[in-house]
């Protein structure tokens, strides 16, 4: 079995966005292979961070996993400052990693930009990422096009400490799903849907209530015209929205350009909304129940341990081939 390890970081409130680039696809991988998912919440500190919020936050990511229809039967759930092996190999990798590297990341640069001071953590958080993946020896990553130039580094990397302290580490893969990858903004359809957007109208947050999510997409962006037609260069807009009707409705981009012909974008917009409340409320309920029995925390534990075991060898080998005197 493959394995496959992916995070999201408990920054803000997850997103529509989310659920069908990244959540839905570790539901489905979870059959298949061997799934590792975290919160990283390691790497949400590379920003300033309210305590009481990123514990919060850290706590309805994880609950949010569960309830979008993780297994932890099947797949492994923790939060990564829960398994310090992250930590530690992100240091040793640090000192594999070189500053023209690190200072080339485009991430890097859009979030540091015009700013008079940055943390460190920030400009190293690509080290940090590609501990992350190469503790687990993971095949495969799913990962959205904006995270691609972090992936490439931690390949770099796994092959640089393979060629000075003999074949170790597998290189992992990237994961990309062909559709729903990269669901973008409401008001503008050039950007992805982040959950880090000042703008509220801009994103379907997964806890969203049933009228927020009607009000929100009664008012998305459309392009020009009245016709429903899939055409991402022409249409981006309407082909955003269309792409969140499938998800949510199952119909095929064809069979919404058929049932929408000629009745314009009032109509679609309408029947959108429904699909994506239908969506989300079984989700939202589950969740709930998961906040209120207080069993994520068990299954954190589980995750943690079970994770543990993988990623404390792997440190151990590591240092063990960098020359470290072991603890006797």
């Amino acid at each position: 079995m493959k394995r496959v390890l992916s995070g999201i970081q408990p920054s803000g409130q997850l997103t529509l966005g989310n659920y069908i680039g990244a959540m839905q696809n570790f539901v489905r991988l979870q059959e298949t292979h061997e799934c590792f998912f975290m919160v990283v919440d390691l790497h949400a500190i590379t920003v300033p961070q309210e305590p009481a919020a990123l514990r919060e936050q850290s706590e309805a990511v994880a609950a949010l996993f569960i309830a979008a229809g993780i297994d932890p039967a099947k797949a492994s759930v923790f939060m990564q400052s829960h398994v310090p092996a992250h930590a530690e190999l992100g240091w040793l990798f640090t000192t594999l990693a070189y500053m023209g590297e690190l200072e080339r990341m485009t991430q890097f640069k859009d979030k540091s930009s015009g700013k008079d001071s940055v943390g460190a953590g920030l400009f190293v958080y690509p080290t940090l990422m590609a501990a992350d993946i190469l503790l687990y020896n993971a095949d495969l990553v799913p990962v959205g096009d904006d995270q691609k130039q972090h992936l490439e580094l931690t390949r770099d990397l796994g092959h640089r400490f393979n060629a000075r302290f003999g074949d170790y580490f597998t290189i992992p893969e990237p994961y990309i799903p062909k559709v729903g990858a990269r669901i973008m903004s409401l008001d503008d359809a050039s950007k992805k849907m982040s959950k880090s957007n000042p703008n509220p109208a801009s994103y379907i947050a997964l806890l969203d209530p049933p009228d927020v999510i009607r009000k929100k997409l009664s008012r998305a962006t459309t392009d020009s015209g009245r016709d429903v037609i899939y055409n991402p260069a022409e249409k981006p807009e309407i082909s955003n929205l269309m792409s969140i009707y499938s998800h949510c409705s199952g119909l095929s981009l064809e069979e919404i350009q058929a049932k929408y012909e000629g009745q314009g974008y009032g109509a679609f917009k309408k029947d959108l909304a429904e699909h994506v409340v239908a969506t989300l409320e079984p989700l939202q309920q589950r969740y709930r129940e998961i906040r209120e029995s207080g069993e994520i925390h068990a299954i954190l534990k589980q995750g943690a341990e079970r994770v543990a075991e993988v990623a404390n060898k792997t440190v151990r080998d590591v240092k063990e081939r960098m020359g470290f005197l072991p603890a006797r």
